[in-house]
């Protein structure tokens, strides 16, 4: 963009007519104002004055016919009644090419220290999903780097999966894997309520400058109020589409649909609505999906949105809300075991429960067969395991186990190595796990699931 489209992109966003109201009531976090019920809308943002002269941003939740209830983005310290509230309308993001590389916060300012340009058209953060009539089709396999995506859990261009993990299992890892090795022209990352502490880890370990190069991290730590952390997701999808819209191919991480889900629920619960779902309000749902919609293929001509998001199961609990809710608008899950990960074996991916719904349709007849064989073997091993681990299992009893004893140490290696010869080569080397050399005396593995 030039500076010419820079300053129009200014003077288009400026107020030429102030329009206020004032501060009537102030229940809790949420705050009630007079005189805007015929300008404001659901979801509009109101700059509210203090007496002493500082400002605070709030989001109008609900309406009555006599005052406006809004909550603020931060704490109501030094609110008073009377307060001036000035009524700013919808708050969109304009992205920009120049964002590639930055950091910022989900209202587009930079957290890296550096002046950002904002872009031409700024975009509503709750657009609507392309028209299911005229979005394009799953794209291609996608080369990610790793050898377990790049065989038994095949990616496509647009489609969209789900890491369900607990706190601590290496999920983060993963995703700094697949920012730095997957195919894709841009990638766009959401943090959703990540500890402070741990973002310029992420940046500069986890994702480095291989990753930084092609990147825009949104990021709004734990310590934000809830409505800018559940801005967080959206703002990166903004980004996300700003890039698609012109033929690009995006990677988009969210971190994780859990914390936006929690950040959701007190937005609604202070606007009113009822608790259902394990306290999750009904509306979550809702978040969640249009949310997830937003991403895959584009419409004809367009480009295509891969999404990856992470959900924090607590005990493996894929039956939670939020997991439950996210797991049905998905082209795939991927679950991630503490169980794997204390065994040091990483990713820590159980592959058995895991599912990628791009198969049959992204592999050859022949890669599927692999596949399929892979797959009956992991699942004869862990069918035997505790017979095999308590020396209960005596060899020759069953020709199928025999043979998944014999091979899992291989698979299990597999699942966990790189692959940077790509995709033939991955599937290479799984042909060769599956049909290692005999190894006389070999009747069980010392390995655990």
């Amino acid at each position: 963009m030039n500076h010419l489209d820079f300053l129009r992109a200014e003077v288009t966003n400026m107020h030429v007519v102030s329009i206020s109201g004032r501060i009537t009531r102030i229940d809790g976090q949420s705050l009630g104002i007079a005189g805007l019920v015929q300008d404001a809308r659901i979801g509009d943002w109101l700059k509210v004055t203090t007496q002493s002269g500082t400002h605070v941003y709030a989001e109008v939740l609900r309406m009555t016919e006599t005052e406006v209830l809004a909550l603020p983005d931060g704490p109501c310290d030094g609110l008073s009644i009377g307060d001036r509230a000035e009524f700013i309308g919808p708050r969109g993001l304009a992205p920009d090419d120049s964002w590639i590389g930055r950091v910022i916060d989900p209202y587009g300012r930079p957290l890296d220290g550096r002046p950002l340009l904002q872009g031409p058209v700024t975009r509503n953060l709750r657009q609507n999903p392309p028209d299911p009539a005229q979005r394009g089709r799953l794209g291609g396999r996608l080369d990610t780097g790793m050898a377990v995506f790049n065989t038994l859990l095949p990616l496509v261009e647009g489609q969209r999966i789900g890491l369900f993990a607990g706190s601590g299992v290496g999920k983060s890892m993963l995703l700094g894997k697949f920012a730095r090795n997957m195919q894709a022209d841009v990638v766009v990352i959401a943090l959703v309520g990540e500890r402070g502490r741990e973002l310029r880890e992420f940046i500069e370990d986890v994702l480095g400058p291989e990753g930084m190069a092609r990147a825009v991290v949104v990021t709004a730590t734990s310590d934000q109020p809830p409505l800018t952390r559940r801005r967080c997701a959206a703002a990166a999808m903004c980004v996300a589409e700003h890039f698609r819209d012109q033929g690009k191919h995006v990677l988009y991480l969210a971190d994780s649909i859990t914390r936006l889900a929690e950040a959701h629920r007190e937005v609604a619960l202070a606007g009113g609505e009822a608790a259902s779902l394990r306290g999750y309000p009904p509306s979550t749902a809702h978040q969640i999906m249009a949310l997830a919609e937003r991403a895959g293929p584009g419409p004809d001509g367009m480009g295509a949105i891969t999404g990856i998001f992470t959900v924090l199961v607590a005990g493996s609990d894929m039956e939670e809300p939020v997991a439950d809710i996210l797991r049905g608008v998905l082209d795939g899950h991927v679950v991630m075991d503490r169980a794997i990960a204390e065994r040091g074996r990483f990713p820590a991916i159980d592959v058995l429960r895991s599912v990628s719904r791009a198969l049959p349709k992204a592999a050859t007849p022949e890669e599927n067969a692999h596949i399929s064989e892979a797959r009956r073997m992991l699942g004869a091993y862990d069918r035997a395991e505790m017979m095999v681990q308590a020396g209960l299992y005596e060899a020759g009893s069953d020709p199928l186990v025999d043979r998944a004893i014999r091979v899992w140490p291989a698979l299990d290696a597999f699942v966990g190595e790189s692959a940077p010869g790509g995709i033939k080569q991955a599937f290479a080397k799984l042909a060769i796990c599956l049909d290692p050399p005999a190894q006389a005396g070999t009747t069980a593995s010392k390995g655990k699931k």
